[in-house]
């Protein structure tokens, strides 16, 4: 996270990056889903397996580039945002409701609400979509199968969220605010949805950290709400 200017010409290359590479993905694309319908001829069970591979990781890349998209609007101030007031609190319990399974093992989310309602102006879509793609990061890095803390509460001047196992929300709670550390958002296995999030966060008058002691599967968000 950085107050550092950003330079002008970043967005411009992410942006001219996903036009050159989406054109050849969708022709890839295009073929391998006309070769999988049998255009070019039947095809063996192995041949078919193969190309549903090749199908899966074309959809990855396209995903990617749609999140470059995503950074490059978000970095040049170009997103659009439709803000009206919402209740933190509601957008927190469909975020948690829709969040997909784990491939590999289950995670309870522990959602706990602090006071009878958190209202902010924010676009519900975009932050829907940072705050999802927090907790789907935050989950998976958790070791073994203790329940996902996510604790919603009101601060000055404006409301906070932890997220963290038990452990972490202790340090979180203990932690001094002027050691804070940044939220690291440039981890593997995650795509660029965690960039995206953080700028997602900020333009909602939000700042997101991560958890102390370098710790995994932490973060503290704050929004600030104004009179």
């Amino acid at each position: 996270m950085s107050d550092a200017p950003v330079d002008p010409r970043w967005p411009k290359i992410l942006s001219l990056s996903v036009h050159e590479f989406r054109t050849p993905m969708t022709v890839v694309a295009g073929y391998i889903r006309m070769l999988l319908k049998d255009r070019a001829g039947p095809l063996s069970d192995q041949q078919r397996k193969l190309l549903e591979e090749a199908e899966k990781s074309c959809g990855r890349l396209t995903a990617l580039l749609t999140e470059v998209s995503d950074l490059s609007n978000l970095e040049g101030g170009t997103a659009p945002f439709n803000k009206h007031q919402i209740d933190l609190q509601s957008t927190l319990r469909e975020t948690v409701a829709q969040l997909p399974p784990l491939p590999d093992r289950e995670v309870a989310i522990d959602l706990q609400l602090e006071g009878a309602g958190a209202p902010i102006d924010a676009d519900p879509v975009r932050l829907t979509q940072a705050l999802s793609s927090i907790l789907k990061s935050l989950r998976r890095e958790l070791i073994g199968d203790d329940p996902l803390l996510v604790r919603q509460r009101k601060t000055a001047p404006g409301y906070e969220i932890q997220i963290g196992d038990a452990e972490t929300i202790a340090a979180l709670d203990a932690e001094d605010a002027g050691t804070r550390e940044l939220f690291d958002e440039w981890r593997g296995g995650s795509g660029l949805i965690l960039p995206v999030a953080r700028r997602i966060i900020e333009a909602h008058d939000g700042r997101i950290w991560g958890a102390p002691d370098g710790r995994k599967g932490g973060a503290r968000i704050q929004f600030t709400v104004r009179s």
